[in-house]
């Protein structure tokens, strides 16, 4: 599968795992919140910073109809309706770029998740090098088709989306001049439980559609998305902010600066020890070769003496012959006189 180029970073089987902080509403209408969290995301090692550009008014009506009114005792925003919990939850767009700013100056790639066409235009104004479709926004092919307009990279959440919709969103994708394409295993629900994430699909998805494919994770920790590093993720995307107590729209499921640290660490530690199919000792096992076991001489022996159980032994180290030899040995003579401690070699060996 071919790298990707996104700014400076290069994303693929051959590099680390590209990590995003995706900021969400967890600001809490606060720029200087807003900048801190971009500051804790540089700090905890994190590649790019996401936000989410949107209006309540380009998601949604502002009514009462109970079609707009979340209505699950299950959901972490039980009793909003939808125009409510966008204008909670929005990044102002006149913020956009000091907290795109700051990131670049932190070395971050600064990107977004438009979520229409004026959010599109928006954002090539300020030269964003990537784009996201979030995972209730993968059947928007009119959005798809813009964002794929632009000629940079997609990013595209899967969601609840089933294979024909993933296969018209990437087809939509690529006719409409997108070449790269990631697609991030995702399951809509907040948090997600691993049971419920079945990263099995990653690679499963990277065959089927022949793109790079990650994990936009919303379960707690960091095992899940470690586990997806196995399984050939080569992007993680984890909900951050600075403190799951101080609260926020999306924090009860975002990642702490201290757990970012440790995702940013252990993602790369599983990538590094992929490696390739391996058999035999690696280069860093040579040494160790010594403490395999091998045939070693437990008694003196006289020249012409036989071998026996009583003077010879598999034991270690392993410069001697290989214990599979041992019952051949013991029809065999000693060529000359052995002491104990010798190991044994063909030349000591003679069926005479």
């Amino acid at each position: 599968m071919p790298s990707i180029k996104i700014g400076k970073k290069t994303i693929g089987l051959q590099e680390k795992p590209f990590i995003i902080a995706e900021m969400s509403g967890n600001h809490n209408q606060s720029l200087e919140r807003a900048l801190k969290i971009v500051e804790a995301a540089a700090n905890a090692g994190a590649d790019a910073l996401k936000i989410q550009t949107y209006t309540a008014d380009t998601m949604t009506l502002n009514i009462e109809n109970p079609d707009f009114q979340i209505d699950d005792p299950e959901s972490l925003w039980q009793g909003n309706n939808l125009y409510q919990l966008y204008q909670q939850a929005y990044t102002p767009w006149e913020w956009h770029k000091p907290i795109f700013d700051y990131a670049k100056e932190l070395g971050m790639i600064p990107f977004s998740t438009p979520f229409d066409e004026t959010a599109v235009d928006f954002l090539e104004e300020l030269e964003v090098p990537v784009y996201k479709i979030a995972s209730f926004e993968n059947n928007d092919i009119p959005l798809i088709r813009k964002v794929a307009s632009t000629g940079k990279p997609m990013i595209i959440s899967t969601g609840m989306a089933t294979v024909a919709e993933l296969d018209e969103a990437v087809r939509t994708a690529r006719e409409a001049g997108c070449k790269d394409i990631i697609l991030l295993k995702c399951t809509s629900t907040y948090p997600a439980t691993p049971e419920n994430t079945n990263i099995l699909t990653i690679p499963h998805m990277k065959e089927l559609f022949g793109v790079q494919v990650g994990l936009s994770d919303h379960t707690m920790g960091t095992g899940v998305s470690i586990a997806s590093v196995a399984l050939g993720a080569t992007v993680i995307e984890k909900h951050f902010t600075l403190s799951r107590e101080e609260g926020g729209v999306d924090s009860s499921f975002s990642m702490e600066p201290d757990e970012m640290k440790d995702l940013v660490v252990e993602t790369e530690r599983a990538w590094q020890a992929m490696g390739n199919v391996s058999y035999g000792p690696t280069n860093a096992e040579k040494a160790s070769l010594k403490f395999r076991r091998s045939i070693y001489v437990t008694n003196d022996i006289k020249k012409g003496e036989h071998f026996t159980m009583e003077n010879i032994r598999v034991i270690r180290p392993g410069y001697g012959l290989k214990p599979k030899y041992f019952e051949k040995i013991l029809k065999l003579k000693a060529t000359r006189d052995l002491q104990k401690g010798d190991p044994l070699s063909w030349e000591m060996l003679s069926d005479e």
